[in-house]
């Protein structure tokens, strides 16, 4: 019994009945006419003929156009349940074996060819590249944030603390006096920068602030 070839026509998995007819020994005009059969059967009971048996043509040895079907796998099933015997094991046999090897060739990677491999290797150094450039932007971003909207950290407030207490102790003499400038020069910080304590000074602010404070008068003095 010869091997069945199976072929892919538009993702749907086939034979030819010229194939069929010649594994189970049976000329292929009366394979045709028990096909015509079924889907005359088929069609009757409102069913999708082309779900079993697609027509076809083929061109003989004289250049002739000859009709033919091709047979999906349910196709060949609706052939080899009404076949008994030898045969008709043998053809089960051999279409469940064809078809399964034909779904392995589909599913299995192709390697690819050189120009595949290189548009594949451009495709990914340009992802790369996009890829890249999405993350400059999200670290711009980011330092763009920490730059206008982080506030004084621990260090900083002390550095701007150590800057107004030494323009009090520049500026008054007396112990009680130095309490009020203290909340005075404090609530100015808060007014010339727009926050509800020193701690809240942005950090890009931390230099201009310490100038505010060196070259802060006291309004009495003033």
């Amino acid at each position: 019994m010869n091997q069945l070839k199976i072929i892919s026509l538009d993702g749907e998995l086939v034979t030819e009945s010229r194939e069929v007819a010649e594994m189970v020994d049976q000329q292929h005009k009366e394979l045709l006419r028990t096909i015509r059969s079924y889907i005359g059967i088929l069609t009757g009971a409102g069913l999708r003929s082309l779900d079993f048996f697609i027509p076809h043509t083929y061109q003989d040895a004289k250049k002739e156009v000859r009709p033919c079907f091709l047979l999906t796998r349910k196709g060949c099933d609706m052939i080899a349940n009404k076949m008994t015997g030898e045969k008709g094991v043998l053809f089960t046999a051999a279409y469940v074996t064809q078809f399964e090897e034909m779904d392995k060739q589909l599913l299995a990677p192709r390697p690819l060819t050189e120009k595949e491999q290189l548009r594949a290797s451009m495709r990914l150094s340009l992802e790369t590249s996009e890829e890249v450039e999405v993350l400059k932007e999200k670290v711009g971003s980011l330092e763009d944030k920490l730059e206008n909207q982080m506030t004084l950290d621990y260090g900083m407030q002390r550095r701007l603390q150590r800057a107004v207490g030494a323009r009090i102790y520049q500026v008054e003499q007396d112990d009680l006096a130095r309490r009020k400038l203290f909340r005075e020069l404090y609530r100015e910080i808060k007014d010339r920068f727009g926050v509800a304590s020193y701690k809240d000074v942005r950090r890009q602010d931390l230099q201009s602030a310490i100038q505010f404070v060196e070259a802060w008068i006291p309004r009495r003095v003033a």
